[in-house]
């Protein structure tokens, strides 16, 4: 696969509580160009609908999010899980995911954990909570000493904050919520979730 950086410039933030809506979401946010799904483990829904995402939308590429212990990897995987993404790391942690065989973005907010993960040879990384951490300003900065680490910044990222982060080259994807409102999702108005989706995907080209 790609690396998850480059799929696409946004990666939605999925939390369902029912799995019965993964299909028709998945759908709709593939519809509006953007293929990379990032379910968080947050529900006891969430397994499912990486399950049933993984089986009848082939065009999507679904990851688990908020992988914190080496089980949920073993059980997102399990599910049909793409890729992993996580708010923080351990040394367990890290080895589960590398130990997965598919792409893993390993959460930071510090530049000593950033070291860290490039001491592990980690690259590609999750930036978390992207605003409250320094946002653009602050991966603007760790791009010179460490130009080598490459994030998708995730928390509190919206529209209109999306393009500044985007324009940094340490930059490949952010993640974020809005293509997805909460009226939307309880309306199941999967039109108005593709339309947003499509405006997120054109952020950058």
């Amino acid at each position: 696969m790609t690396s998850v950086l480059d799929l696409a410039p946004v990666v939605p933030v999925v939390v369902l509580d029912d799995a019965a809506d993964a299909v028709p979401l998945a759908r709709a946010l593939v519809a509006g160009g953007l293929p990379a799904i990032e379910v968080t483990l947050r529900t006891a829904a969430a397994l499912e609908a990486i399950r049933a995402i993984a089986a009848e939308v082939p065009d999507a590429v679904v990851g688990a999010g908020t992988v914190v212990t080496p089980g949920a990897v073993a059980d997102s995987v399990a599910a049909g899980a793409r890729f992993l993404v996580s708010p923080g790391w351990t040394e367990a942690l890290l080895t589960a995911m590398r130990d997965s065989g598919v792409p893993f973005l390993p959460g930071v907010s510090t530049v000593s954990e950033v070291v860290a993960l490039l001491e592990h040879g980690v690259t590609e990384m999750k930036f978390f909570p992207a605003e409250a951490a320094g946002g653009p300003a602050y991966l603007k900065s760790v791009s010179g000493p460490l130009p080598q680490a490459r994030f998708c910044p995730t928390g509190g990222i919206t529209a209109e904050k999306a393009p500044a982060y985007l324009a940094l080259p340490n930059v490949g994807c952010v993640g974020g919520t809005w293509m997805l409102p909460p009226d939307a999702l309880a309306a199941k108005d999967w039109a108005r979730v593709e339309a947003l989706a499509r405006e997120a995907s054109a952020l950058r080209r």
